[in-house]
């Protein structure tokens, strides 16, 4: 009898290990199918390309590459001395026109005061002249304040606070006009982009708890979710030779859930902790 109970004893504290065991690799089951989380994070952050409002050689580069700069910090100078031409050549058109302006003015003037002793039509082309000579006397003005508009704009400014990156700017390079010349990483527009699977979309909604561990940094980044994207990229919407859809003709039997990109917002940054866009990071969420 003593034999049956020690062996039912056994029996029963195998039975309850393995229940156990079961019921924890069900847990871990279910947090992994349901629970929110990603190993496919990125760090993001707003690149503001920097291009000048002037064309011209590049006469001196204020910074270095990954330096901090300050918004209104100079970037680099543009020669300007080709501008400040304009500006000279802007204002003496500004001188003429005006001198022309008080002529046909002065002129209309006379002839008004003497009207009955002149024809109508030569009343009304001394008038139209003077109103000519002032309307190029205002575009002659215009052209100025533009002139000197591209001068201030030689020099090159920081429009927000960040570091300067991957600056390959010299001083004599040619900048051109709309061309990009150097970029700023924008300091204060960090944020993390997850790709959770569509399977686990249903548990993910704005504002909800995210915890961020960077790869190779041992610190927890808090954050929330800020909102999901709306629209991923579909290969077989593309368009064919013909203008048909490029439907492809094979079809995966084993179908991988898509990854839609959600965008979180960092709430707090661990003391030494540096962010760089482009680094990556695993995001959990709490529903």
């Amino acid at each position: 009898m003593k034999s049956f109970v020690s062996l039912l004893g056994r029996y029963v504290l195998t039975l309850s290990a393995v229940v156990v065991a079961a019921l924890l690799a069900f847990m871990m089951w279910k947090h992994y199918a349901q629970t929110p989380w990603t190993r496919d994070g990125r760090v993001r952050a707003d690149v503001v390309q920097i291009a000048p409002d002037v064309s011209g050689p590049v006469s001196s580069v204020a910074v270095t590459d990954n330096q901090w700069v300050e918004r209104g910090d100079i970037l680099y100078a543009i020669d300007p001395q080709w501008l400040k031409l304009a500006v000279a050549s802007a204002q003496a058109d500004v001188d003429a026109k005006r001198h022309e302006m008080l002529m046909r003015q002065d002129a209309a003037r006379r002839r008004a005061q003497i009207k009955s002793a002149i024809s109508s039509e030569d009343l009304q082309q001394t008038g139209s002249a003077a109103s000519i000579a002032a309307a190029n006397y205002h575009a002659a003005l215009a052209a100025l304040e533009l002139a000197q508009l591209n001068l201030a704009h030689a020099t090159v400014r920081a429009p927000v606070a960040g570091y300067v990156t991957h600056l390959r700017l010299r001083p004599g390079d040619y900048a051109t006009a709309g061309e990009t010349k150097v970029a700023i990483i924008d300091a204060h527009s960090f944020w993390v982009v997850g790709y959770f699977e569509e399977t686990k979309l249903r548990h993910i909604h704005p504002g909800n708890t995210a915890h961020i561990a960077l790869m190779g940094s041992e610190s927890t980044i808090t954050g929330h979710v800020e909102s999901i994207g709306h629209g991923i990229g579909d290969t077989n919407d593309e368009t064919g030779g013909l203008g048909l859809p490029d439907v492809e003709p094979t079809f995966s039997w084993v179908r991988l859930a898509q990854r839609v990109p959600v965008r979180i917002h960092l709430d707090t940054l661990p003391e030494g902790v540096e962010l760089v866009a482009g680094l990556s990071a695993t995001i959990s969420i709490t529903p």
